[in-house]
């Protein structure tokens, strides 16, 4: 076990141990794009409100690509830019809530990555590797990293680990969600005396709480699905209750928050003020900065100093300011409420009304939304990725900050990961002296190049799961599904209906 000494520099209670983090970034999407200015005049949507709610563009897979091939891919591509050992590598952790087996998780990466590797003339991942597959909604990423810096930090010493996100967010056609949808990959190389920043795992903050109907996935809906062309496609579509999501993501953002605060010892208002920035689960754009502005509400209500301040903002917001506090003070049961049948109330209509009012104000621009500049544009053409999607705005984040020639070493940034259900974890990460190195092998815009946009009808025949009409795509350097199992007995017993087999597509020579 790691002996952690306390520490009282760098402004508040610290703990000295191994310096574990992040080397490296690797991102994957699918070629297929969808821009969301096309979409809206396809079906009638508002531009200019979609564009500054949710973004420009997402992404959607081929018919040669699932979870499991965008995740390969994404490693593959880590090792190969970091020329990593594959030997040296002895936890491999997929974070994602696509997967399409119930048995087997980040095996199936694992054994793709393999496959590529032996192709490529390179050795395989070591056979002395743990492979887990973490899930819980949005989060199963986060959950995946924190358990890779604690297998790093005991019996895992010396050696690396890798933890990939992948998932793919889908919504019926028609609904809310349909502008919010997404698919990608985000692979992180984990290591002792990390290139990029160190994690302060000794002081995150966690929260977890029962929603219910907030954003879940029965297997009991498939039988929903209906029979195309004689067979019968199984969506992912989620249920969910889109404002309800909303106020729960906002709620247990503010509890893991002031866990970590509490966990720091010191006062909101003296760690925001250290704080270069901040990156937050993005399952659009507008939703983290909303959050955001609650954060810095919230933290005015945790100081006497900071009273003042708050009073003027509520007067100006022409809410009660005694009411705000005691909403800021109190922990609603937000499923109670639901089943109450006020699943789309506002659980703190006082506060919230002063954060609406705070998020348009001059004030906001200059204390809080600069806080997350970095990276934000890049965000806007990459859709929803679910667990992807905190690493990879953290990677657009390091890799704008890097093409601006800001200096971020020794800079704190906040980072907050939240799962619908739900649970949420807020921890600071400490970008290391020489990061720029590391930073310039991301390749986030490198990831986006290339795209090719869909017609409305080869959107829809891809959302529905038809063959045809589908854009012609040529697989180059990736794993891609060669095809799936059919087999249900034979005489020997064999059996493989559903089961996917892969193949390596070499890189094409220019």
């Amino acid at each position: 076990m790691v002996k952690l000494e306390k520490d009282n520099s760098n402004g508040g209670s610290r703990w000295k141990g191994p310096r574990l983090g992040v080397s490296g970034f690797s991102l994957y999407v699918p070629k297929l794009r969808v821009p969301l200015e096309g979409w809206c005049q396809w079906y009638g949507s508002p531009w200019s409100k979609v564009q500054a709610t949710v973004g420009h563009s997402f992404r959607v897979p081929g018919p040669q690509e699932n979870v499991y091939t965008m995740a390969a891919n994404a490693v593959l591509r880590l090792i190969l830019k970091h020329d990593v050992n594959p030997r040296s590598i002895g936890y491999l952790a997929l974070g994602t809530e696509s997967s399409t087996d119930n048995a087997a998780g980040a095996i199936i990466v694992k054994g793709l990555v393999d496959l590529a590797l032996v192709e490529l003339g390179l050795p395989r991942l070591a056979r002395q590797i743990e492979v887990p597959e973490i899930k819980h909604a949005c989060l199963g990423g986060v959950y995946a990293l924190k358990a890779a810096l604690r297998y790093l930090a005991c019996d895992g010493a010396g050696r690396k680990a890798i933890v990939v996100s992948s998932d793919i967010a889908e919504y019926a056609r028609g609904s809310s969600g349909e502008p919010t949808q997404g698919a990608g990959a985000v692979a992180q190389l984990l290591e002792e005396d990390p290139a990029l920043y160190t994690v302060d795992l000794a002081h995150c903050g966690s929260a977890a709480a029962y929603r219910g109907m907030d954003f879940r996935k029965p297997h009991l809906r498939h039988l929903d699905a209906e029979p195309v062309d004689g067979a019968i496609r199984r969506p992912d579509y989620p249920i969910f209750n889109g404002r309800y999501s909303t106020i729960c993501y906002t709620d247990e953002a503010l509890h893991a928050t002031a866990r970590m605060v509490y966990r720091l010892g010191v006062q909101p208002r003296e760690l925001y003020n250290r704080l270069e920035g901040a990156f937050l689960h993005r399952p659009f754009a507008r939703l983290p900065v909303n959050v955001m502005a609650a954060l810095y509400i919230w933290g005015l209500t945790r100081n006497d100093e900071h009273l003042r301040e708050l009073e003027a903002i509520c007067r100006r917001a022409k809410a009660d300011f005694a009411k705000m506090q005691e909403e800021a003070a109190s922990s609603p049961d937000l499923f109670v409420g639901a089943l109450g049948g006020r699943i789309n109330e506002e659980a703190y209509p006082e506060a919230m009304k002063v954060v609406k009012w705070f998020r348009e104000s001059p004030k906001f621009t200059e204390v809080a939304e600069h806080k997350m500049r970095l990276g934000t544009a890049k965000m806007m053409d990459i859709g929803n990725l679910y667990t992807a999607s905190l690493p990879a705005w953290i990677a657009a984040g390091l890799e704008d900050g890097l093409e601006k020639g800001e200096e971020l070493a020794e800079k704190t940034f906040f980072t907050l990961g939240y799962g619908s259900g739900d649970a949420a974890e807020a921890m600071l990460i400490d970008i290391v002296p020489g990061w720029q190195s590391a930073a310039g092998k991301i390749g986030f815009s490198q990831a986006l190049a290339g795209a090719v946009d869909l017609r409305q009808n080869e959107y829809e025949a891809l959302h529905e799961g038809l063959p045809e009409p589908s854009p012609n795509l040529v697989p180059n350097h990736e794993l891609v599904v060669d095809r799936v199992g059919q087999c249900t007995a034979k005489g020997d017993g064999f059996q493989d209906k559903g089961i996917e087999y892969y193949r390596y597509i070499p890189a094409i020579a220019p």
